[in-house]
């Protein structure tokens, strides 16, 4: 469905000015204010139509891509403001200070809008090594957590014997101040967390001895974590409500667990392909030979065919990691070296010399003399 037109939507002419978009914005904010048309969903949509319509239009730059290309020149610059992306308490936030900070409320229907604020503890972050034979078959770890739990002496109300409380002085009990200020709208009415009692509604009377009214104390947790298979170096997970708890009652933060990969002495991780480096002497090159190369479970034995060349890579089939999404398994690539001796004995290097001097020993050989191979071989080994 093609969008409205901005201009349309504000009810304005294509060269108002920036004052008058304002003005326009403030009246169809005020007109389609969801405190002010409850449960009217047709009111809701229009209101955030005229914020996605202010966000464009109260951008210079943004008016100009606009003007020039339409909506598809504004693409994604208003935020999702039309399409659902963000909500009505966005809108507030992003755009409050246009109606002086009251935002919230336009002469008293703050209703049930806004409830009372929940408390949560803070998140904890941690690192767990892993080996690459971990995370080829995933792992379950218990790690010890050093962190802030609830006080059992008073449920984590940091009052003794969890319920020497009287109600707050300042907001009576709800948790909630309201305050009214002068606009050149009429009052406005704007409602907060009460600063005395953070929200509570209540103050404590006689703190707790144990937490002396924190809440909280320091513990240690034993928390077992069941790593999946397929997890890779900075990858992060989360385990909800393993943090630390908060100040006198509310919700756990989370721990936020970080992978950190233990390199392999032999292997060399690439995604979920896994590489070796096979380091040949020339005659093994040259004749072929089995060899045994490491995967993750263990050794394997494979077949070096003759006439290898350096940087040919042998593929090995599933031997490499899974996909943490279980699209199936990685390989193993076994990238061919040869190994060049950097000092050679006399006769070693009349060996050499014979070879360079050898007619099969040209690029793209015609013939191979194998006889000549397994002489020479013993000279390397």
């Amino acid at each position: 469905m093609a969008k409205k037109d901005y201009y349309e939507i504000l009810d304005i002419k294509q060269n108002a000015s920036q004052a008058e978009i304002k003005s326009a914005y403030r009246k169809k904010a005020l007109q389609y204010h969801p405190d002010k048309n409850p449960g009217d969903p047709t009111a809701e949509e229009k209101f955030k139509e005229a914020a996605e319509a202010y966000e464009v239009l109260g951008n210079e730059q943004k008016r100009a891509r606009y003007d020039q290309y339409g909506h598809a020149g504004v693409e994604g610059a208003a935020g999702g403001f039309g399409g659902g992306g963000m909500t009505v308490e966005d809108i507030f936030s992003h755009f409050g200070d246009i109606f002086g900070g009251g935002f919230g409320g336009f002469g008293g229907f703050t209703g049930g809008r806004r409830g009372r604020r929940v408390n949560k503890g803070s998140n904890l972050r941690v690192k767990v090594k892993l080996s690459l034979k971990d995370i080829a078959s995933g792992v379950e770890k218990k790690i010890k957590v050093n962190k802030y739990v609830a006080c059992k002496a008073c449920d984590g109300t940091g009052a003794d014997n969890g319920t020497a409380f009287s109600d707050c002085s300042t907001c009576h009990g709800s948790g909630q101040v309201t305050r009214i200020s002068n606009t050149f709208l009429g009052q406005m009415q704007s409602t907060s967390s009460c600063p005395a009692c953070n929200g509570d509604g209540k103050t404590i009377t006689s703190k707790c001895p144990s937490c002396y009214g924190e809440g909280i104390v320091k513990e240690t947790e034993v928390v077992k974590l069941n790593i999946p298979a397929g997890v890779a170096e900075g990858m992060q997970m989360s385990v909800s409500g393993k943090g630390n708890a908060p100040r006198r009652g509310g919700v756990n933060g989370d721990l936020l667990v970080v992978i950190d990969e233990e390199k392999h002495p032999e292997l060399t991780r690439d995604g979920n392909d896994l590489i070796y480096y096979l380091y040949l002497s020339f005659p093994d090159a040259a004749l072929g030979v089995p060899v045994e190369v490491p995967t993750v479970e263990g050794k394997v034995k494979i077949k070096v065919e003759p006439g290898t060349q350096p940087g040919k890579i042998l593929r090995l089939r599933g031997k490499g990691l899974p996909d943490i999404n279980g699209y199936g398994k990685g390989d193993l690539l076994v990238n061919i070296s040869v190994w060049v001796p950097k000092k050679l004995s006399k006769d070693e290097q009349q060996v050499i010399e014979k070879l360079r001097d050898a007619n099969n020993f040209t690029p793209n050989p015609s013939r191979e003399d194998k006889n000549f191979f397994e002489r020479m071989k013993s000279y390397f080994e």
